[in-house]
This record gives C-alpha cells, sequence and structure tokens, in this order.
C-alpha cells in the first residue's frame, strides 16, 4: 500500500492536478481501498483520500469514486452520505447499492429527492418497509413503479393499497404491481377495478360505444375476473378477505355472488353470506347447503339480497349440489360448463345464450324491483 498511496498522494490532491489525473486516481484509490491487509496508517490515507475526491469540484472525479465504491462496505459512512447527497450522476449508484447507508440515512433522503434519486433507492437489493413507505410517500409515479416492481422490497398492505389509489391507474405502476408475486387478494381485486375503468373510457373513446353499453361490457369483464380471484382450493381466509374487500368498496353485488355460485365456486359464495348476514361461514356453510326448503331462504333474507335473484340463487345452488366432479382431468372446468348450460336451460323464457346475459338480465330485473319499492 505505501508504494502506492501515501501522504504525497494526499499532497498531489491538494495542489489540484488535472481533472483526469483526479479521476485516474479514484479508481486507483478505490481499487486500493478493498485491498485486505491494510495497516491502520494506510487505512487512514486511503480515507483522507476519498474524502477530499468526494468533495472535488469536478463531476468527472465524484462519479467515478462513487461508481468504483458504491458496493464497498469499508466506505466510511460519511462519505456515502456526502455522496448520496450530491447530484443525480454521483448519487444514484451509491443510492441504489451502498451497504453502508442505513434506513434512516435513505429515509432523510427521501425528502426532496429528485424522481431518479428515488428511483434508485426503490431498486435497492433490499428495501425495508419503512423505506418503502417513505417512498410511497413521496408520490412520484417512477420510483413508485420501481418500488413494486422490486421484489426485494419488503411493502406493508397499506402501503400498496396507497400505491394503488393513487397510482394504479397509471399503466406503468399498474403493470409493475401485476407483476408482484403473492399480491393480496384486496389488492389484486383493486387491479382488476382500476384496468376495468380504464378499458371503459378506451370503448368508448375509440370504438365510439354508448356509455351505458360500454360501461355494461365493463362490469361483465370485472366480475369474471373478479371471481377469478379466489379458486375453489383457495383457504376460506382469502375469500372471506375478498369478500370483505368488496365489500368495502361497494362491488360485493348480487350478480357476483350469483356469478360465482354459477361457476361453481362454493368457497366465495358461503365467504359472501357469511360476510352480509354477519354469522360465521360455518353457520352459511350449513345453512346454504341445508336440503330443506327453509335453510338457504333463511340466510338469503338475512344477507339483505334482492328478492327477485332469489330464484335463480336456488336453482344455481341445486345444480351445484347435483353437479359433483367427476375426478378426471380439468374436471372442474367441465362442472362449471355443465352447471352454466343446466342454469340456463331453466330461464329459457329470458333467451339467454350464455351466462353474462343471464347475470345482466336478473341485475335489471333486481334494479328495477328496487326502484319499484323505493
Amino acid at each position: 500500500m505505501t508504494d502506492t498511496l501515501t501522504q504525497t498522494d494526499v499532497e498531489r490532491l491538494l495542489a489540484d492536478p488535472s481533472p483526469e489525473a483526479r479521476a485516474d486516481m479514484a479508481a486507483k484509490v478505490a481499487h486500493e481501498f478493498e485491498r485486505e491487509g491494510l495497516t491502520p496508517e494506510e487505512r487512514r490515507i486511503a480515507e483522507e483520500i476519498v474524502r477530499i475526491m468526494a468533495r472535488d469540484a469536478v463531476l468527472r472525479v465524484r462519479q467515478a469514486l462513487a461508481e468504483h465504491l458504491k458496493e464497498s462496505n469499508s466506505l466510511p459512512a460519511d462519505v456515502a452520505r456526502i455522496l448520496a447527497r450530491d447530484v443525480e450522476a454521483v448519487a444514484v449508484p451509491v443510492l441504489q447499492y451502498s451497504t453502508v447507508l442505513t434506513d434512516e440515512d435513505l429515509i432523510g433522503l427521501v425528502n426532496g429527492a429528485t424522481s431518479e434519486k428515488l428511483s434508485a433507492i426503490a431498486r435497492r437489493p433490499s428495501v425495508s418497509e419503512p423505506l418503502s413507505d417513505a417512498v410511497v410517500a413521496a408520490d412520484d409515479d417512477k420510483s413508485i413503479a420501481a418500488l413494486v416492481g422490486n421484489e426485494g422490497a419488503a411493502i406493508a398492505e397499506r402501503a400498496l393499497h396507497t400505491v394503488l389509489a393513487r397510482h394504479g391507474s397509471k399503466p406503468e405502476v399498474g403493470e409493475s404491481l401485476a407483476r408482484r408475486p403473492k399480491l393480496p387478494v384486496s389488492i389484486l381485486e383493486g387491479l382488476v377495478s382500476a384496468a376495468s375503468d380504464r378499458l371503459r373510457e378506451v370503448l368508448i373513446a375509440r370504438h365510439d360505444l354508448p356509455e351505458r353499453l360500454a360501461s355494461d361490457l365493463v362490469f361483465q369483464a370485472r366480475e369474471r375476473a373478479t371471481v377469478g380471484l379466489v379458486s375453489p382450493q383457495s383457504p376460506v381466509s382469502e375469500a372471506l378477505e375478498l369478500v370483505a374487500h368488496l365489500k368495502r368498496a361497494g362491488r360485493l353485488t348480487p350478480s357476483i355472488v350469483l356469478r360465482a355460485l354459477c361457476l361453481g365456486d362454493l368457497t366465495l359464495v358461503e365467504a359472501a353470506f357469511s360476510t352480509l348476514a354477519r354469522i360465521p361461514v360455518h353457520n352459511a356453510r350449513l345453512m346454504i347447503h341445508d336440503a330443506g326448503p327453509l335453510g338457504f331462504k333463511s340466510l338469503y333474507d338475512h344477507a339483505g339480497m334482492p328478492k327477485a335473484l332469489f330464484h335463480a340463487f336456488r336453482i344455481a345452488l341445486d345444480v351445484a349440489r347435483d353437479t359433483p366432479l367427476d375426478g378426471g382431468e380439468r374436471d372442474r372446468e367441465r362442472r362449471r360448463r355443465r352447471m352454466i348450460e343446466r342454469i340456463l336451460t331453466q330461464f329459457e323464457d329470458i333467451g339467454a345464450e350464455n351466462l353474462d346475459f343471464l347475470l345482466r338480465k336478473l341485475q335489471e330485473t333486481a334494479e328495477s324491483e328496487a326502484a319499484s319499492a323505493a
């Protein structure tokens, strides 16, 4: 070390050699800085040189230093903070990779940071929940897209809901969020809803569709996608979580419950009636599957479901009970197809040709009844 970097190097830097020489020295110092076996005096000299270079007036020098020491575990914390507060060309590599910077440092640096600096923090290999909260609070689309797309970022569910509410309509954020693994079902449903709203705007703007027709098409697409968020094999807890979210959002409609029933997703149906009737899911399950005529009727009324749809629910429930799985490959798909076919035959007077048409007609009937009663 003393053959390459000595007190003379410090004096040479203080004498302000050419920018090119200082930039070369920055790379040289960074290489030696990481070498094992430095004596305390050699370490002191290296740190002094690094501190001088971190304040160099020439951008190229500071940039070379930051690039070569961005992943150094030996970089003095005060130097890391100096570099992290510099212009983007210097700060970004340090903000993204430096392990010397603490959460406290990084959270402090978020306030007033540019979009590029925020994005560098969001792309760090590991981002804690408090740091994620700070990035989300900064309210910058680009950095939030980077954060939710970073599998190494721990993001609390409340922060994900904030992202969805404030930025979910932005394609770059929505797409990154949709690719994030193991999202809560409430977030998945929110993504479906946000995507549906964008689809409605596109249908109206680009295809000159009447607003009511566009809304109707989007409503059907959203409910189809929502029902698919949990499967019959999903834990009851996931179905309850989704149903609770739909209820809070005002989207737990009779038609979405009927759609789930028509598709044979009894787990979601049981969770919906449990939530609407405010009874344990086990009790709701017993009443739904009660072979007698009163159990389900009592649950249905207690849940506040529209009277006009009870016959449809009753038929769908009977068909579901009489259409068991056959145990073969893709048996659930075949069961759903058989259920839909059998249900539709019960409504030939409506003239329905598919489930969406059936659900729309049933929903219109319920709305008409509600309007008449008002």
